[in-house]
């Protein structure tokens, strides 16, 4: 009998569904003891196959033949009512959905606008806005902090980096939550709703341009000159959905990750300097991108010892693979260990869809679990209940309800005259939480504002 004959399949498949994701880590691990490579059967009832070891992995996302162009599998994602991948109702039109040499343009000409130099000169905003955050919560009592602080920071962040009027702040980030679960009723409406919200948006960039989006539209490039409108938008669309909601999760995950390990919490308050490497520790340990976007195969190939057949879809279960990834002599790798030097991952990717918006997601993480962890010096016991959201490829804790007596202004390091006395700060509503945060416009130029022609109105 073959080891894949003994893996617990359900019809031959291995069936990554809710149940499966909520013990997601043991089920990989158990996985990866049959095999670096599993059938497997996905949202919507697609079929395909799931790489779960690290060597594998790295060279799935880099084979030649394993392509991002749909067109072999095309018939089987139409079937299922797949549009992820489709312009104008999903993602396309954007890197992440692109092959060489329309991937090599897209990217160019993207990540000039998102350099390590711009993305340092956030971090000032981010500890601003972690901070507003930090001090709206309650001085004691239970609070849901997904709802009040992982959720707002991240979303908050983008938004401005994209100059999102703060009227369509709340839509834009319920929509952003939707726009991953191709499962839910929402998924549909929620990605219309973007994509009309960021066409309006970058129709107005090009009328009057700002120190946001705006260096996106006005990219050109001698060799391909510039974005297209609906690369603008998809590209727009992709930095939402990969800059947003995949850092809402990172954030959760860690969070949920230090208060089941209390020992490296009290380890990370004692050496908060640590906190960099504990970022790439969390990125293995518990990734918020349990899986990659998927890949088909263009022609037939053999992964793993095992024939693909041409039109195959492939997806790399980058958590697992993180699991799975060497690390230094005598580390034990499903362990956490906030002091591991170097820790190897493959949470952002690999290859020529190395994650853009790395960077900012380790800046993101990094501010936030700084400034978390002296916040709140009572944090030491783990959640009552941890569900998980159901997006895909996303694994985040849903909600994470914990008791908490909050530090002083003193012990945060924000002085209390300073908390009172910051400018242009309002009240927004985050869930069960009045969070206050504090608007970007006081460092830009006040602008007429403009209408939204393609976008659902604003929830109430």
């Amino acid at each position: 009998m073959s080891p894949h004959e003994e893996c617990p399949y359900q019809d031959g498949r291995v069936v990554i569904d809710p149940a499966f994701k909520a013990d997601a880590p043991a089920r990989y691990a158990r996985l990866r003891e049959f095999g670096p490579i599993h059938p497997a059967e996905f949202h919507l009832g697609l079929k395909g196959w799931v790489i779960v070891g690290h060597d594998l992995a790295r060279e799935a996302l880099t084979h030649p033949a394993l392509l991002k162009d749909a067109t072999p599998a095309a018939d089987a994602l139409a079937a299922a009512g797949y549009v992820l991948n489709k312009p104008s109702v999903g993602l396309g039109a954007q890197m992440m959905e692109a092959d060489p040499p329309e991937h090599t343009r897209l990217r160019r000409l993207a990540s000039a606008a998102f350099t390590p130099c711009r993305t340092a000169e956030l971090a000032p905003r981010i500890e601003q806005i972690a901070h507003d955050l930090i001090d709206a919560l309650p001085p004691a009592g239970e609070a849901d902090l997904v709802e009040a602080f992982n959720a707002p920071l991240p979303a908050t962040v983008i938004a401005e980096l994209l100059g999102i009027p703060e009227e369509h702040h709340l839509d834009f980030r319920r929509w952003s939550a939707h726009a991953l679960r191709v499962a839910s009723p929402e998924h549909r409406p929620a990605l219309a709703g973007l994509h009309g919200l960021l066409a309006d948006l970058v129709a107005d960039k090009r009328r009057r341009p700002q120190d946001d989006l705006s260096a996106l539209v006005a990219l050109r490039d001698e060799e391909d000159g510039g974005l297209t409108e609906e690369e603008l938008v998809g590209t727009a669309m992709m930095l939402v959905v990969a800059g947003h909601e995949s850092t809402v999760n990172l954030l959760g995950n860690a969070v949920l990750t230090l208060l089941q390990h209390p020992d490296q919490l009290r380890l990370l308050r004692e050496r908060p300097e640590l906190m960099p490497g504990a970022v790439e520790e969390f990125l293995r340990y518990d990734t918020s991108v349990e899986r990659s976007t998927s890949r088909y195969a263009a022609q037939d190939i053999e992964l793993g010892g095992l024939p693909i057949p041409r039109g195959s879809m492939i997806v790399v279960a980058l958590g697992a693979a993180g699991r799975d990834a060497p690390q230094a002599e005598d580390d034990d790798p499903a362990a956490l260990d906030v002091t591991r030097p170097g820790a190897r991952h493959l949470a952002f990717g690999h290859g020529i869809h190395y994650c853009l918006g790395a960077p900012l997601a380790r800046l993101e993480t990094t501010i936030a679990c700084a400034r978390c962890s002296p916040a709140f010096p009572n944090w030491n016991s783990p959640p009552r209940r941890t569900p998980w959201s159901g997006s895909a490829p996303a694994s985040s804790a849903a909600c994470c309800p914990f008791r908490c007596a909050t530090a002083s202004a003193d012990a945060r390091n924000v002085p209390a005259r300073a908390v009172k006395a910051r400018a242009g700060t309002e009240q927004k509503g985050y869930g069960r939480q009045t969070v206050r945060v504090r608007s970007w416009r006081a460092f830009q130029p006040s602008r007429p504002a403009w209408t939204m022609k393609n976008t659902p109105p604003p929830v109430a």
